[in-house]
């Protein structure tokens, strides 16, 4: 077994790496960029190289700069994680040059199978069943709208290098096809260095569910079941879960054989990922080899109780698994929700900046079953098993020798609970240069609706706040009726949610209870202020009993609950809030510096954030439960009779200028002064967070003046452009 790893990764996937090297008794070498200087995995790891500036492509994705931080350090191997250089095949061939183990398939397999073009000519020989298509490399938009007329729209436009929904567009006609060949283009020769596209068919109301493969040097594979990836937001994936609520068990088995076919046909070895689309009859055609470990790995190691990263790093020290296809596993559910650095209502935007507050939802279960505080096993002993995790006895084959315990342990603390994967912390920076995710939220129930319940309640524990979060989005989803029924395909969010998101998107089963709420707080922050010493006499605050909550509407349009509150223990923290014919009797002990308030609403427990001083008014209190979120003053009647007769004052008029709707780099200004624009057309492109996005005119004019240049960095609401 290795004594030291290097992880040529940033962010959640090293963290991840990292906890498994640590309960194994490897000790571990990070590398960092200059942005990430104070990053959680360099200050979790043994040691941290430099390996140069910001931009991935000066230092992540420099494979020299890794293959000399892994001799200076005397690293023996090195995990890729996922992204950067995962599936470069010259990267893995290079390692093995060098003498370094590389934890992932060997160079062969990744060429043959990481490529998407030859990955389905491969594909076709094994007589596995492939979407109709254009298998080779295209070279203009105008030969792109030529092919996509032959397939027959919706065509769908696929880099060849591409993954994580890079490079990677649907056509439903000429237009859509010539703009975004090239833009496809654009981005993979950006992200991955390689600028070839193709073309297939894309499959109407598809599902989206891909089989983990693990391999090992002596000629065994297994699959581990499957993962449904059907919840995606522009070809990126969202929430994914295990099993599949979809697939009949002949259909797994099915798939399973087929993709331990494929991989058996490359000599594959390590944890890899066959991706197919499902038809509605649960026909199944092959999409693509991801060989590397993928994102959403823990709904898998959930079910099955194997540490995935554990296994890929003995599959490379030359071990053999310890256990047969018979062996495998599914115990429960598990849900994975990706928590991304962006804004829901405002298209999804990227946001970066520092982290205010970070609070995870409280854990039951953590990366390798190992808590982050545990005590490490150290290099210099064999590698030995936490007893928090219990390891499953038909997984276990034992070997004499260090490092003979071969089998896994559980991945948590528990069999069913909650688990957060992270590579940031209170106070740190999201950076514009890397991939906008915070951290992935996952939770393992009995079966599918306690999955779904304990994810919901796990989201209302989770405190980001600095930056925006797609968190609401994500609640959303789960109350979502087709989402519960599992009536869904890939294009649940374009259906469902195809004028954007919206607050009304997220309509709460009791809105009186977020005012009920908000009186609560209110009552508890007068209980306080009332037991302050030194008032005047006859200036002493009242604690009162009726209050009025105003809930901040768009435009003024204001919504007025009469709230009546009393004590009905004779306890402070313990209050009755009426409502109408409503009555909440809510019982909690937080502080009222607390943004998470937690206790029970009529016996019944929850968890919620309540902060005060929002964007619109410093005095408001914000409420925020089940996705929903609310902006309440909680006044005396007469101060609300009062509030009533403030006049409205609109938000300035915008129109005449296009303004940054995030931060981000200017990569691209396509207007000049004096020239006229038709609403539509293109005005400026940024880059943020490895995605393009273009900025349109809303509306016909001619510029008058070009404010920001190119390659500036923006802030949001900069202005780029101004109108006359």
């Amino acid at each position: 077994m290795f004594k030291k790893i290097l992880i040529a990764n940033r962010g959640e996937i090293a963290c991840r790496v990292i906890a498994t090297a640590r309960k194994m008794g490897i000790a571990t070498v990070a590398v960092y960029s200059e942005a990430d200087k104070e990053a959680r995995h360099v200050q979790l790891a043994d040691e941290a190289v430099l390996l140069g500036p910001a931009p991935s492509r000066e230092s992540y994705l420099v494979a020299d700069k890794i293959i000399a931080a892994a001799k200076a350090t005397g690293a023996e191997a090195i995990h890729p994680g996922y992204g950067f250089l995962s599936e470069n095949e010259e990267f893995a061939a290079r390692c093995e040059k060098e003498g370094i183990a590389f934890i992932g398939p060997k160079a062969h397999s990744i060429a043959a199978m990481g490529d998407k073009i030859a990955s389905k000519k491969l594909a076709n020989e094994a007589k596995v069943n492939t979407i109709p298509g254009y298998n080779d490399a295209i070279e203009t938009p105008e030969k792109a709208v030529e092919i996509a007329k032959g397939i027959g729209y919706p065509v769908m436009i696929k880099a060849s290098a591409g993954g994580g929904g890079k490079g990677l567009r649907v056509a439903f006609n000429d237009k859509e096809a010539f703009e975004g060949f090239s833009s496809c283009r654009n981005e993979a020769r950006n992200s991955f260095g390689d600028d070839r596209v193709f073309i297939e068919k894309y499959v109407l109301e598809p599902r989206h569910i891909e089989i983990q493969i693990l391999g090992d040097s002596h000629g065994n594979v297994v699959y581990l079941n499957e993962r449904e990836c059907s919840i995606q937001r522009r070809h990126q994936k969202v929430i994914e879960e295990a099993p599949s609520p979809f697939i009949s068990d002949a259909t797994r088995k099915a798939m399973g054989e087929q993709a331990v076919a494929l991989a058996k046909a490359v000599k594959y070895q390590s944890a890899g990922t066959v991706e197919f689309v499902v038809g509605k009859d649960q026909d199944f055609y092959f999409l693509e080899m991801n060989t590397r470990l993928q994102v959403e790995h823990p709904v898998t190691e959930c079910i099955t109780g194997l540490d995935l990263v554990e296994q890929m790093i003995r599959v490379a020290a030359g071990e053999k698994l310890s256990f047969t296809q018979a062996d495998v596993k599914r115990d429960g559910w598990a849900i994975e929700c990706r928590i991304n650095a962006e804004d829901p209502f405002r298209n999804f935007l990227p946001s970066t900046g520092r982290l205010v507050r970070f609070q995870t939802p409280e854990q039951t279960m953590f990366q390798a079953g190992v808590r982050p505080d545990a005590t490490p096993a150290r290099p210099d002993t064999a590698p030995v098993r936490p007893s928090a995790a219990p390891v499953r006895p038909e997984l276990v084959e034992g070997r004499a020798g260090a490092g003979a315990s071969t089998g896994s342990a559980r991945t948590g603390s528990e069999l069913f609970g909650v688990r957060v994967d992270t590579g940031v912390q209170e106070g740190g920076e999201i950076p514009m240069f890397y991939d906008s995710m915070i951290a992935k939220l996952i939770v393992h129930g009995k079966d599918r609706n306690d999955a779904i319940a304990k994810m919901r309640e796990a989201l209302n524990g989770f405190v980001i706040r600095g930056i925006s979060s797609n968190i609401p989005f994500q609640a959303a989803l789960l109350a979502h009726p087709k989402f519960v029924s599992g009536q869904f395909n890939t294009g649940f969010i374009a259906e469902h949610y195809a004028k954007g998101f919206r607050a009304e998107d997220v309509p709460h089963d009791d809105p009186d209870f977020l005012a009920a709420l908000a009186a609560f707080v209110r009552r508890k922050s007068r209980e306080r202020a009332a037991n302050l010493s030194g008032q005047l006499p006859g200036y002493d605050v009242q604690i009162g009993q009726d209050y009025t909550v105003v809930v901040l509407g768009a435009e003024g349009q204001n919504r007025h609950v009469q709230a009546h509150v009393d004590e009905f223990r004779g306890q402070s923290g313990v209050a009755a809030i009426r409502i109408g014919d409503k009555t909440y009797e809510i019982v909690s002990h937080s502080r009222l510096n607390d943004v998470k308030i937690s206790g029970t609403v009529n016996g019944q427990p929850f968890t919620a954030q309540v902060e005060r001083g929002t964007a619109k008014n410093p005095l408001a209190l914000q409420v925020q439960h089940n996705g929903t979120r609310i902006e309440a003053l909680v006044m005396s009647p007469r101060m609300a009779q009062l509030h009533q007769l403030m006049p409205f004052k609109a938000p300035p008029d915008m129109s005449r200028f296009v303004l940054s709707p995030m931060p981000g780099l200017l990569v691209d200004v396509a207007v000049q002064p004096g020239q006229k624009v038709q609403a539509g057309e293109r005005v400026a492109v940024i880059e943020a967070m490895k995605m393009e996005n273009i900025l349109f005119a809303a509306q016909d004019g001619v510029v008058k003046k070009v404010v920001a240049a190119k390659g500036e960095s923006l802030s949001v609401d900069q202005v780029i452009v101004e109108f006359e």
